[in-house]
């Protein structure tokens, strides 16, 4: 019993460093999540604790009445510019 779980270990161990369980870059990193903001859809990670600010949920509304929640095209998008963006997060990690 013992020798099959120091297997999966291994196994796991050798996954990861060939890039195939979270250490993707396509993967944000524990505790952020990914969205694409602007026409060129640029991607920013950003922390999950962003979820919790006013100023956040109301750009999810904004988003959801742009584009709903049909996630077809793969991530969640922001319908406002880069710069706009930028500033917003910006206010939010400094407060």
């Amino acid at each position: 019993m013992g020798m099959g779980i120091i297997k999966i270990t291994n196994a796991k161990q050798k996954l990861n460093k060939k890039g195939s369980l979270g250490a993707n870059k396509d993967f944000p990193k524990k505790g952020h999540f990914a969205v694409y903001v602007g026409e060129m859809q640029k991607r920013f990670v950003i922390p999950l604790s962003t979820l919790n600010h006013p100023l956040f949920r109301d750009l999810l509304h904004w988003a959801e009445e742009e584009f709903g929640f049909d996630n077809s095209e793969g991530g969640l998008k922001i319908p406002c510019n880069v710069d706009y963006f930028e500033g917003l997060v910006s206010l939010i990690s400094s407060s």
